[in-house]
């Protein structure tokens, strides 16, 4: 019998009030994240590549069975539309390479999250660019996320899957706000064998339409907190999942208003999840 491992974890540990002991330094927050959960998004490598000194510290600060996913810097997704600070896209590939090295090295690397932004569309050049970025990633596990409907669109729905698994690519399965063009269905098809990623987002759809402008769209957009009827839609959507593929990571990224934490731990009560090898709980000062 094939046992499959369900990581369930946070896109990024610092907006977890509810987790933290009061008081807590940001710098001790994932010592403390790593108490709760197996597996965290470093959604901070979107805005920059990171020094190989913060990659170590957050090596050193986790257990050992512990996995990164490592969110692909926004110049590899086309959503830095200005000049990228590197002399090539080359450059830029090798330097983000070697900056996740040592997540390989400590075998801490589950995979690269490649998510492209909502005019990413599919045609030629874009489906072009993403066979580029895959010989770039060499034998990196790298997760593909969508966010324009064309890719599952009825005319190309088959295409897209069939060039996933064709490439190599891990399948980011969404469930996000049925929105228009700018979001995807919830597509139940792994692409690999080994790893299947699962984001949830939320089901605000006001936030998400409404949120294409101004400072605090984020804040709007992924304002939801999922109950536990569409919790319990996940564990059978899991367990389904679970026949075709060895490891899945469900990451919450609804934490707008901090539920993110909450519903991850609902869910790993739901499936009966009591997951091993964590870090040890700080304790407060009561």
């Amino acid at each position: 019998m094939v046992i499959v491992m369900i990581y369930i974890g946070l896109t990024g540990w610092g907006d977890h009030d509810n987790l933290y002991p009061p008081g807590l330094a940001a710098k001790d927050k994932l010592l403390e994240y790593a108490a709760h959960f197996p597996t965290v998004e470093v959604d901070s490598y979107f805005y920059a590549i990171q020094p190989r000194s913060n990659v170590e510290k957050w090596i050193r600060e986790t257990p050992p069975s512990f996995q990164f996913i490592v969110k692909a810097y926004q110049g590899m997704t086309g959503h830095e539309r200005g000049p990228i600070p590197y002399e090539s896209k080359e450059a830029m590939f090798a330097a983000f390479l070697e900056s996740i090295a040592p997540f390989q090295e400590a075998g801490k690397l589950a995979m690269v999250l490649f998510q492209f932004p909502p005019w990413f569309d599919c045609r030629r050049e874009h489906v072009a660019y993403l066979r580029w970025t895959k010989a770039r990633m060499g034998e990196v596990p790298a997760a593909l996320e969508f966010r324009h409907q064309s890719w599952f669109s009825p005319r190309f729905y088959e295409k897209t899957l069939h060039f996933m698994e064709e490439e190599g690519w891990i399948h980011t399965i969404c469930d996000e706000p049925q929105a228009g063009e700018g979001s995807v269905p919830t597509v139940l098809h792994p692409t690999d064998r080994e790893k299947t990623l699962i984001r949830l987002h939320g089901r605000n759809v006001h936030g998400w339409n409404k949120a294409t402008a101004g400072e605090n769209w984020r804040a709007v957009r992924y304002l939801y907190r999922y109950n536990e009827r569409e919790l319990r839609e996940w564990v059978r959507h899991i367990e389904a999942l679970k026949q075709k593929t060895k490891q899945i990571y469900v990451l919450f990224n609804n934490n707008s208003g901090g539920d993110a934490a909450d519903n991850a731990k609902q869910l790993i009560d739901l499936l009966g999840i009591e997951y091993t090898g964590l870090a040890p709980r700080q304790l407060g000062l009561f």
